[in-house]
C-alpha cells in the first residue's frame, strides 16, 4: 500500500519548483487584500457608534449580505470579519482548485504524468503532491491572515478563527478540485466542474444570508438552512471575533477527508490519462468551420462560456426575483440609506440594489474572460499551439480569433445578466418588457470594463506567458476591491480610479455619460493590440 505514495516528496518539490511565481504572486494578493480591507474598515468606522451604525445596516441590507457576508455584531473584529471573509474565501477557493487541477489532471493531458511515473513513482503520488502542495499554501495564507489582522489591533483569538476559516475553504474545494481532476479526462473540464461547485457554494451562502433572521438589536443575523450546505458559509458560521464557534471546523475537515478518498478511490478505477467518465466519441465528420482559427477557436471556448451563462443565468433570476422586496427588507432606517449609498451610488434602494448586482455579475464576467482567454495559454502549454502555426495560420490571426470569440462572450453573458434580471424583476412588477430593456441596458455599460480586464491578460500573455494567470487574477482581485469595495471600504479617489469599474456610472440609477466608456474601450484596445504584437514577437513557452 504505501508504494502506491513513493515519490511523494520529490513530485512536491516538483511543484513547487513550477509554482515557485504563480504561488507567492496568489498569496501576495489574498494577503494584501486582507490589509487592506481590513484596515480600510478600522479606518472608516473609528467608533463605537460607528460600528453599530454599519452592524445594523448590514444586517437590514440583503445587497450587503449577498455581496459581503453576515455580520454577528458590532465589535471592530465582527465588522472586519463581514467585508473579509466571503472574498477572501473565494480567493482561496480559486487557488486551491487551480492549484490541484494544474499538478494532477493538467500533467495527464500534457503527458507529464507519463514520463514522472515511468520513474519510481506511486500511483498516487501525484495527487497527494498536490494536495500537500494546496494544503501548506492555505496554511501560509492562514498564518499571514493571522499577522495581518493582529497588526491592525485585533485579538489572536477572532484573528486565528478568520485564519482557520479562510483556509478551510481552500482546502474544502482542493478536496474538490481532486475529485472533478479523476472524472474528466480535461483540465478545463475539470476546472469548470470545480468552478461551478464554487458558484453553488456562493449562491447557497447567499441565498441562505439573505434568508436569515436579524437579532440582537438588529447588529446580528442567523443564517438561513442553505448558508450550511456551502464551505463557504461554515467559514462565515465560525463567526470570528463573536462566537469563535470552532466546532464548525470539523465540518470541512469531514468534508475534505471525505472528497479526498472519492478521489484516491477514483484514482484507483481509471487508466492514466483518462477519466472516470469517457469521453464521448465526436462526430465522423468536423464541421466546416473547424479548420479555420475562428471555428477552432469557438471550439475551445465555448464549454467554458455554457458553464458560465448557466451559472451567471441562475444568479441573475434569483438576485432580480428579490428586486421587489428590497424596500420592505431594507426599511426606512438612516445607516440602511447610507450603506446603499455607498455600495449603489445613490438612495434609493431599489437602483442601488441593481447598481450593485450588476458590478457584481460584472466582474463575474470579468472572470470569464480571464479563464478564457488562458486557455490560449493552456494550448501554447500542451504543445497543441505549435502545429496550428506551422500552417499557413498566423500568430495574429490565431490569437485575434480567441479574443473575438471572448468579446462576444463577454456581450453576451451581460446581456444575458440584464435579460435574466429583467425577466425575474418584471414578473413581481408586472412589467416584463420594460425592465428586460432598462436593464439589459444597464448591464451592458459595464462591458467596456470588463474589456479592460480582458485586455490584461491579453497582454499578459503575449508579454509574460509564465506569469500569465498568476498576474491576470491578481489584476481582477485589485478591481474587484477598488472599483466594487472601495466606496464601502472608504478608499481614496487615486486608488478607486485604477479600477476600470470605478468609472462605470451607477446605472440604472444614473445617467450614462460615453466618454468614461469610449476611454476605455480605447484602451482595452491599445493593451490588446499590445498583447498581440508581443505575442507576434516571442518564443512559444512551454
Amino acid at each position: 500500500m504505501a508504494t502506491q505514495f513513493t515519490g511523494t516528496t520529490r513530485l512536491v518539490r516538483l511543484a513547487l519548483r513550477r509554482d515557485r511565481i504563480q504561488l507567492p504572486v496568489w498569496l501576495l494578493a489574498l494577503v494584501v487584500l486582507q490589509a487592506i480591507s481590513a484596515s480600510s474598515v478600522l479606518g472608516l468606522y473609528p467608533t463605537e457608534a460607528d460600528l453599530l451604525s454599519i452592524a445594523i445596516a448590514t444586517a437590514q441590507s440583503p445587497v450587503a449580505l449577498a455581496t459581503n457576508g453576515l455580520i454577528s455584531g458590532y465589535t471592530a473584529g465582527a465588522v472586519v470579519a463581514s467585508q473579509i471573509v466571503m472574498p477572501l474565501s473565494l480567493g482561496a477557493a480559486l487557488m486551491s482548485s487551480l492549484l490541484v487541477v494544474r499538478h494532477t489532471r493538467q500533467n495527464e493531458e500534457t503527458g507529464r504524468a507519463e514520463l514522472v511515473e515511468a520513474a519510481v513513482v506511486g500511483r498516487k503520488a501525484m495527487l497527494t503532491a498536490a494536495l500537500i502542495v494546496a494544503a501548506a499554501a492555505n496554511a501560509v495564507l492562514a498564518v499571514s491572515s493571522v499577522v495581518v489582522l493582529m497588526a491592525q489591533g485585533l485579538p489572536l483569538g477572532g484573528s486565528l478563527a478568520i485564519g482557520l476559516g479562510i483556509a478551510s475553504v481552500g482546502i474544502s474545494f482542493a478536496g474538490i478540485a481532486a475529485v472533478t481532476s479523476q472524472v474528466t479526462d480535461g483540465a478545463r473540464t475539470a476546472n469548470g466542474l470545480a468552478g461551478a461547485a464554487l458558484a453553488a457554494a456562493f449562491v447557497l451562502r447567499a441565498v441562505g444570508d439573505m434568508s436569515g433572521t436579524v437579532v440582537e438589536g438588529g447588529t446580528r443575523v442567523i443564517s438561513g438552512f442553505a448558508t450550511w450546505l456551502s464551505p463557504i458559509g461554515w467559514a462565515e458560521q465560525i463567526r470570528a471575533y463573536d462566537d469563535n464557534a470552532w466546532w464548525v471546523l470539523g465540518l470541512p475537515a469531514v468534508f475534505t477527508l471525505a472528497t479526498v478518498a472519492l478521489a484516491f478511490f477514483f484514482t484507483e478505477r481509471r487508466d492514466l490519462g483518462a477519466g472516470l467518465v469517457a469521453t464521448r466519441r465526436g462526430p465522423a465528420r468536423a464541421p466546416r468551420s473547424l479548420p479555420t482559427p475562428l471555428g477552432s477557436a469557438w471550439r475551445i471556448q465555448r464549454g467554458v462560456l455554457f458553464w458560465w451563462a448557466v451559472g451567471i443565468g441562475f444568479i441573475a433570476l434569483v438576485y432580480g426575483a428579490v428586486g421587489e422586496q428590497i424596500d420592505d427588507f431594507l426599511g426606512e432606517g438612516d445607516q440602511v440609506s447610507e450603506v446603499m449609498g455607498r455600495l449603489g451610488g445613490t438612495s434609493d434602494m431599489v437602483d442601488a440594489y441593481f447598481a450593485t448586482i450588476f458590478g457584481t455579475m460584472a466582474i463575474a464576467v470579468g472572470a470569464y474572460s480571464v479563464q478564457a482567454l488562458l486557455r490560449m495559454r493552456a494550448e501554447e502549454a500542451a504543445g497543441r499551439l505549435e502545429p496550428v502555426l506551422a500552417t499557413a495560420v498566423g500568430r495574429p490571426r490565431w490569437l485575434s480569433a480567441h479574443v473575438a470569440v471572448v468579446v462576444v462572450g463577454v456581450v453576451a453573458l451581460q446581456l444575458l445578466t440584464g435579460v435574466a434580471t429583467g425577466v425575474a424583476y418584471g414578473l413581481v412588477t408586472a412589467d416584463v418588457a420594460g425592465n428586460v430593456v432598462d436593464l439589459s441596458a444597464a448591464a451592458l455599460v459595464f462591458v467596456p470594463a470588463i474589456l479592460v480586464v480582458a485586455a490584461i491578460a491579453v497582454l499578459l500573455f503575449g508579454g509574460l506567458p509564465l506569469w500569465a494567470s498568476g498576474l491576470s487574477w491578481t489584476a481582477l482581485a485589485l478591481f474587484l476591491l477598488f472599483g466594487l469595495l472601495g466606496p464601502l471600504l472608504g478608499l481614496p479617489d487615486f486608488i478607486r480610479n485604477l479600477s476600470p469599474f470605478s468609472h462605470v456610472p451607477p446605472v440604472p440609477a444614473a445617467d450614462v455619460t460615453g466618454t468614461p466608456l469610449m476611454w476605455m474601450v480605447a484602451i482595452a484596445v491599445v493593451l490588446a493590440a499590445t498583447g498581440v504584437a508581443l505575442f507576434r514577437w516571442r518564443d512559444l513557452a512551454i
